[in-house]
């Protein structure tokens, strides 16, 4: 009898299959009302392409990291670096093509369980959380009070990493999973540069 497939797999897909580019750049979110630490926390939510690089990097970290927190934790600074950069006003170029670039290229690193040193994997991802942040700065530009929603986005980025830790930790034993779901995270990273070109 064939076995059925974990829920958590209809997670992953659901979070890898979307078919539609979310725009970040000039989306005003700051500039309609005061937005506090909840606005923050929800934010990485927003956007399933964030969401979905934010869970394959937990992911891929416990498919094959030592030191299960190294690249959630590079991610997560660099993130905020970003951020920063991005309510300063300073303006990185081709960030949505970069962002969906780093979908492609996480999912293809947990669907290939590939390992690399920790500190190569952390400066990996760290450019990629950069663009991703500066998205997020760019969005929240305009807010009144800035402590809160970027902390506040921070614990939901540092949330989403640990659940693709845990998932990951689950399913590292059924590779046909992982395979599956970084070959999803992939095909969504392709359909948003399709879009973009």
């Amino acid at each position: 009898m064939p076995r059925k497939p974990p829920r958590a797999l209809f997670l992953i897909a659901a979070c890898a299959m979307a078919t539609s580019a979310k725009a970040h750049i000039g989306t005003d979110f700051g500039a309609h009302a005061e937005i506090g630490f909840l606005d923050g926390l929800l934010h990485p939510f927003t956007g399933l392409d964030h969401l979905a690089a934010m869970l394959a990097v937990g992911f891929w970290s416990a498919l094959s990291a030592r030191r299960l927190w190294t690249t959630p934790l590079a991610f997560a600074a660099m993130l905020l670096a970003g951020a920063l950069l991005g309510l300063a006003g300073i303006e990185l170029p081709a960030v949505e093509p970069m962002i969906a670039a780093s979908l492609l290229v996480l999912g293809l690193l947990v669907a290939l369980r590939t390992q690399m040193p920790a500190m190569l994997a952390a400066a990996l991802v760290g450019v990629f959380a950069v663009f991703h942040g500066v998205a997020h700065g760019t969005e929240l530009a305009g807010a009144a009070n800035i402590e809160g929603p970027l902390l506040g986005m921070l614990l939901a980025t540092l949330a989403l990493h640990a659940t693709g830790l845990g998932l990951g930790l689950a399913l590292r034993h059924t590779a046909w999973v992982s395979r599956m779901a970084g070959a999803g995270v992939a095909m969504f990273g392709v359909t948003l540069l399709a879009q973009l070109a």
